[in-house]
């Protein structure tokens, strides 16, 4: 299973609603419950009670969130010891289109000013 439904998965089950999990996670709340849904999908299980007002879990639920920390944690743990993806490379020199520096005795570039 996807790490990213996992995730989400962990933080719309430990937060209050799925909105505040979609703040946790940094993402929108229709992302939260679509990804939800798609583990509900893949499990042929419904982990979340749809008629309680907020997030609560199914007793199929609360077995998969221990499942899903378990998950995480050994992915997270997992590419910890390979050392692998941490990112990073060169950075580049920023080449936008600045001014350029006035020249002693050289007319003045741009649009002059209208005088009255």
């Amino acid at each position: 299973m996807d790490i990213t439904l996992l995730t989400h998965f962990v933080a719309a089950a430990e937060a209050p609603d799925f909105a505040r999990a979609a703040g946790v996670v940094g993402v929108s709340r229709d992302t939260i419950s679509t990804s939800v849904k798609r583990v509900e999908a893949e499990l042929g299980y419904a982990l979340f009670d749809r008629a309680a007002e907020s997030t609560t879990l199914t007793e199929i639920g609360v077995a998969f969130l221990d499942d899903a920390r378990r998950e995480l944690a050994q992915a997270t743990g997992h590419g910890a010891q390979t050392g692998g993806g941490s990112g990073g490379g060169k950075a580049k020199a920023n080449k936008g289109k600045g001014r350029a520096p006035a020249v002693k005795g050289q007319p003045k570039l741009g649009k002059k000013r209208q005088s009255r």
